[in-house]
């Protein structure tokens, strides 16, 4: 995976609306979905990738997404399962660069 596959997963999240979420979850949600799109964008205008840092911050918010989401809606889940792909493929390709 490379920084094409993140800018054409990241311009399809982007256009999507936030999901109606309605539960407990959807405060940290958004959190996880402004942390990882924040490093997302950070990736895509640094010529360095992520830093050590910001890796472990992605890793940290992919696992709490798997925590989060496993009783939501089937709507929900695609936004949520795009927004895990894109936290993995930061992960991944800071890793082979």
């Amino acid at each position: 995976m490379d920084r094409d596959a993140v800018l054409s997963l990241w311009a399809t999240h982007k256009e999507e609306p936030w999901p109606q979420v309605g539960t407990q979850h959807e405060g940290p949600l958004m959190t996880l979905d402004t942390v990882i799109s924040g490093c997302v964008v950070y990736f895509l205008d640094s010529p360095e990738g992520l830093d050590a840092q910001r890796i472990a911050i992605v890793e940290d918010c992919v696992s709490d997404l798997d925590n989060l989401t496993d009783d939501l809606g089937e709507d929900c889940q695609l936004y949520f399962q795009r927004l895990r792909q894109l936290g993995t493929l930061l992960i991944t390709t800071n890793r082979t660069t």
